[in-house]
C-alpha cells in the first residue's frame, strides 16, 4: 500500500527517535489510542447503520459502495455468485448484442414534435 521498504522503515524509525527522543513511547501509545478510538467509532458507526436500514439489509456491507468493490460484484462476477439471479438465464456479459435502429432509411434519426 505504502511501498516502504526495510531501509526506509528503519529510517523513519530513527527519524522518529530523534525528533520525539524519549515521549516516544507515549507517542506510540497515543497513536494506538487514537486508532482504537477511531476503528470503535468506525464499527460503532457501520452497526447503526445496518440497524437503521432493517432486516433487508442485513447482509449490507459500506465497503461494496466503493467504485471498484462495486464494478466487481455487481459486473466482473459470475450470475450464480449473486443469489438474486440464481434462477436467471445464464448469460456472457461481453457479447456484443445487436442494436435496433429507430432511424428512417435516409439515415436521420426520429423527430418527436411533442419533444421539442
Amino acid at each position: 500500500m505504502f511501498d516502504v521498504g526495510f531501509g526506509e522503515f528503519m529510517l523513519l524509525g530513527v527519524l522518529a527517535l530523534v525528533i520525539f527522543g524519549d515521549k516516544l513511547p507515549s507517542v506510540a501509545q497515543q497513536a494506538g489510542r487514537a486508532l482504537r478510538q477511531l476503528r470503535h467509532m468506525a464499527n460503532s458507526a457501520k452497526r447503526d447503520l445496518q440497524e437503521g436500514l432493517g432486516p433487508e439489509f442485513a447482509n449490507f456491507d459500506p465497503t461494496d459502495l466503493h467504485p471498484r468493490r462495486f464494478v466487481q460484484k455487481h459486473l466482473l462476477s459470475d450470475i450464480d455468485d449473486d443469489p438474486l439471479l440464481a434462477d436467471a438465464e445464464p448469460r456472457n456479459k461481453f457479447v456484443d448484442t445487436p442494436v435496433t435502429s429507430t432511424w428512417d432509411d435516409n439515415g436521420r434519426p426520429p423527430f418527436d414534435r411533442e419533444a421539442t
